[in-house]
């Protein structure tokens, strides 16, 4: 295949991936807003799409690690980008489809070191960098989150204890509003960038760019475009594991959530960390459900999003392996991955269409949950 039309096809193929990465991560920003009543649901991923866009614009710290820290530039191609790629894209379709809120960040690492290591040696991937950027991350920002989330919720609830509950939820739905506008602000600033590096570690290896280069403000503008179309469409499977089936959020706990995930994400942003935004949500709800109350986490929900967050990297390095190994060889190679990627993309899709969910079956389970509550109260 040509390289110029080889370079064009791994481009769309990366804004694919960025595309996913929006659709399966608008929970990450919106869930707990949703779930608790502060925004609509079309509201809330039409304010998350425009913040996520904005997001993007700010930095590209975390582009930089991706396109000149975690492989050898010098040592792979661009076809090999591709089949890490559709690694990453099959591991997030799966997961949406399962609804679990894996992490899109931890899928594109494992597809793109998977490809590489298969198809240019295991030194061709920086192990050191990867530890550093990736996985002390990945295990220490869910952990902060939770930590501050479970702390600011204790307080919240202590120091409110005497306000009305009628005040204290309409007065912590609004503060919801603009927590959830800075966690769709620091999504963007982390997640869109992924993609921006890969395009850019694209344009690289075909010798476009110089080893080093920032990302061109065409491939900043379309990564933003494309993660921002992506959370509009809204993950709504993922958004009910995080809004209802991981734990039963109040306005207060919701806040206190959203502020200390959002806090975290900015700052790893600021120092090039690409974390998983997936992994510091989902910690800090948990955190926010043991600070309201000791049982207030649903283990079982859970352990099946640990699960999916200790296989996301092998998993999607396998499907990666295989993909980049198959590109590789030529052609031939690269349409195979393509027709395999699309049969894919194309089976859960339909899969998904048998049992959808949509934003009304969230908002419906939502009420049947508060009203729940109150008749125990």
């Amino acid at each position: 295949m040509d390289a110029s039309l080889l370079v064009i096809v791994v481009v769309f193929t990366a804004l694919a991936f960025d595309f996913t990465n929006g659709f399966h991560d608008t929970a990450n920003s919106m869930a707990t807003s949703i779930a608790t009543g502060a925004l609509k649901p079309r509201t809330a991923v039409a304010i998350s799409a425009v913040l996520n866009l904005v997001g993007a614009l700010l930095s590209v710290e975390v582009a930089k690690t991706i396109s000149g820290g975690v492989v050898d530039d010098a040592r792979i191609t661009p076809a090999v980008v591709f089949g890490g790629l559709v690694g990453a894209i099959v591991w997030n379709l799966v997961t949406w489809y399962a609804g679990l809120p894996s992490s899109s960040s931890h899928a594109l690492f494992g597809g793109l070191i998977g490809a590489t290591w298969i198809s240019s040696g295991a030194d061709a991937v920086h192990f050191a960098k990867v530890l550093d950027k990736v996985v002390v991350p990945a295990v220490v920002a869910p952990l902060v989150a939770g930590v501050v989330a479970l702390l600011a919720t204790y307080l919240t609830y202590r120091l409110s204890r005497r306000t009305s509950e009628r005040v204290k939820d309409r007065g912590f739905k609004v503060g919801q509003i603009a927590s959830a506008a800075l966690m769709s602000l620091a999504h963007g600033t982390n997640d869109a960038q992924k993609t921006m590096g890969i395009i850019t570690l694209t344009l690289i290896t075909a010798g476009t760019l110089a080893p080093g280069s920032a990302p061109p403000l065409w491939v900043v503008l379309s990564a933003a475009v494309a993660i921002a179309l992506g959370t509009y469409l809204g993950g709504w499977r993922i958004t009910h594991t995080l809004g209802k089936g991981l734990t039963t959020i109040e306005a207060p706990q919701g806040f206190a959530a959203q502020t200390s995930a959002a806090t975290v994400i900015m700052a790893s942003s600021h120092l090039g960390f690409a974390l998983s935004t997936t992994h510091v949500a989902s910690g800090g709800i948990m955190g926010s459900g043991l600070g309201r109350q000791v049982d207030g986490v649903r283990w079982g929900v859970a352990g099946r999003m640990a699960l999916a967050w200790v296989f996301t990297l092998p998993a999607a390095g396998l499907v990666g392996a295989l993909a980049g190994k198959v590109a590789s060889l030529g052609t031939v190679g690269v349409v195979a991955v393509a027709l395999v990627g699309v049969a894919v993309s194309v089976v859960v899709w339909l899969l998904s269409r048998r049992e959808p969910v949509r934003p009304e079956h969230v908002v419906d389970e939502i009420a049947a949950q508060a009203q729940t509550r109150e008749v125990a109260a």
